[in-house]
């Protein structure tokens, strides 16, 4: 558990895409999410920029954000 995290993170499996340069973005799973930040599974993080726009499929609402950490197919964003 990362001590600097400031809201607690839930649990959530949802659908979402990748958004940046208006292109048609990266198919990833959002894994648990917080006011201020999300963990997302992706198939590579290959080719994703530092800053992008979430797109929750659901209810195609948006979070602009910035890449904190990268593991093999899991990458760490905070909300900009």
């Amino acid at each position: 558990m990362d001590e600097h995290r400031v809201s607690p993170r839930q649990r959530v499996l949802k659908a979402g895409t990748i958004s940046f340069n208006g292109a048609a973005g990266i198919s990833c799973t959002v894994r648990n999410l917080s006011a201020t930040g999300a963990a997302l599974e992706v198939a590579s993080p290959l080719g994703i920029p530092e800053q992008f726009t979430l797109v929750f499929d659901g209810d195609r609402s948006t979070k602009p954000c910035h890449i904190v950490w990268r593991k093999e197919r899991r990458i760490g964003v905070a909300f900009d």
